[in-house]
């Protein structure tokens, strides 16, 4: 999200809080990689430095965390989590935090499969309502357009319609925590169903340990939705993480939008009212049920589907224990030895601290030999 008067381009229809859609998360994380991916690192040397874009070199920061008194939250500037934040440590951590330090370094065929799953996103989205692209120049038009997005798509569940990338966030273990959640549909018995999009490479259901992490992934959307709804998140608390001014008058392009709409409101904080007493009043249900849909990238066939029972207890403590590491109460942590098959298709295998300190023994990983061009 652009600050401090850089220029953002926003849309009243697609909603998004990061770059990358939350629905689309890396899928170098696969097993699937390890088959037929042909990236890898080169060795670093002594100043454990990585080859970069253009076979630059890449330095790994060179402050010592446990002499860092900062968490991770400062140090990375972050004012709010994404929900992939989490499910990523639910996979590896350690990798979560090299993907921090190292912003940018992705391989290109790594990239393209985001650009694909993207895609195949965006033509989801545009079954349903069509995309209109509204330019922001300050953080709070950004979140006004989000705002927009979430009343005009309550009424459509009001309706018991059908939506797509809707946004949500709140207050978790401390942390504001944000996402997008793919769908929302009534089932013929009238329950609320969260559908989530996972593409894959190869017509082929990913292994457990990838299907435990987007499992965790829409948990984690039911669980902040749901406070939503129950009016438990509140506006004080966005403001207070991410120092929006809601007095701020919006841009010109944000308030013709919103007029469009019906909306008749000068400032973020007006819509930010209206949004808060929408999403309390509007008697819109919880969510009843979890559903991840995997689809083969090149011929759009279903390959399965998998239903998610909510575990809340379960949901909490893995979220205490991720927050953990980001409010600086300890420090990061790798793979398991029984998962260290993980650490084949991992960029920063060479250069990772897990498994130099004895995190995981190098002696069982496939040879990298081949150079990221």
């Amino acid at each position: 999200m652009a600050e401090n008067g850089e220029e953002e381009t926003g849309s009243v229809e697609a909603s998004g809080f990061s770059d990358l859609s939350d629905s689309e998360l890396l899928e170098y994380l696969d097993l699937e990689d390890t088959q037929e991916s042909s990236a890898s690192l080169s060795k670093p040397g002594p100043s454990s430095e990585l080859p970069g874009k253009d076979d630059k070199l890449t330095s790994l920061p060179k402050w010592k965390r446990g002499l860092d008194v900062s968490s991770p939250m400062e140090r990375f500037h972050l004012k709010h989590l994404y929900v992939t934040d989490l499910s990523t440590q639910d996979w590896c951590e350690q990798q979560m935090v090299y993907g921090k330090e190292l912003p940018g370094f992705l391989a290109p065929e790594k990239a393209a499969v985001l650009d694909t799953g993207a895609s195949i996103h965006l033509a989801r989205e545009l079954e349903v309502h069509d995309l209109v692209t509204v330019p922001t120049t300050t953080k709070e038009d950004a979140w006004a357009v989000k705002f927009l997005n979430i009343l005009s798509m309550i009424p459509v569940l009001q309706s018991e319609g059908r939506i797509r990338e809707f946004p949500v966030f709140g207050e978790v273990e401390g942390v504001l925590l944000v996402g997008v959640i793919d769908e929302l549909h009534y089932t013929a018995k009238g329950e609320l169903e969260l559908a989530e999009l996972k593409t894959r490479r190869r017509p082929m259901l990913p292994l457990e340990a990838q299907k435990k992490k987007d499992c965790f992934q829409i948990s984690l959307y039911k669980y902040i939705f749901d406070a939503m709804v129950q009016g438990k998140v509140t506006s004080a608390s966005l403001i207070h993480h991410t120092k929006l001014c809601p007095d701020k008058p919006l841009g010109p392009s944000v308030l013709r939008h919103a007029r469009q709409g019906g909306f008749s409101v000068k400032s973020l904080g007006d819509l930010m009212e209206l949004v808060f007493l929408s999403l309390t009043l509007s008697d819109l249900p919880v969510i009843d049920i979890l559903k991840i849909e995997y689809i083969h990238q090149e011929t759009a066939t279903v390959l399965g589907t998998e239903i998610v029972a909510f575990e809340e207890k379960e949901v909490r403590g893995k979220v205490q224990h991720y927050m953990a590491y980001w409010m600086g109460h300890r420090e990061p942590q790798g793979v398991d030895v029984e998962e260290a098959w993980k650490c084949r298709t991992c960029n920063y295998a060479d250069i990772c601290e897990w498994r130099k300190g004895g995190g995981v023994p190098s002696s069982i990983l496939e040879p990298l030999a081949k150079k990221v061009k």
